[in-house]
């Protein structure tokens, strides 16, 4: 199975919640429940965004990379999955979306502003 096969049998089995809805990040296939991004293809990887220590347990053991998307800053809360652990793909979606359904409601962090020169 590849890895868009898995998502889109792992996003059916999600869409069935009326709060889970179909989204895009990076022109990529995604979820998102109460209007934010939990998790989406990427490469042929799944990213998912979980809280920093579970983060950091997954790449501590050598089972993820932190997600960078291209411009140099690794996040901390989203992580990147090869398809080498495909069958742990349901259930890191399924703590994704519980983590984001925490944190609903709370305003997100303030970002930082490069100073003008």
């Amino acid at each position: 199975m590849t890895a868009d096969q898995l998502f889109q049998r792992i996003a059916g089995d999600l869409l069935t919640d009326s709060k889970v809805t179909q989204a895009r990040m990076f022109g990529s296939p995604g979820l998102r429940s109460g209007g934010k991004v939990f998790a989406f293809l990427w490469k042929d990887g799944l990213v998912i965004k979980l809280p920093q220590a579970r983060v950091d347990q997954l790449v501590s053991g050598g089972n993820a990379e932190r997600f960078d998307p291209g411009h140099g800053r690794v996040s901390k809360e989203w992580v990147s999955v090869g398809a080498d652990s495909k069958r742990n793909w349901p259930s890191l979606v399924r703590d994704a979306r519980g983590f984001v359904a925490q944190t609903a409601g709370r305003p997100a962090a303030p970002k930082k502003r490069k100073p003008k020169r």
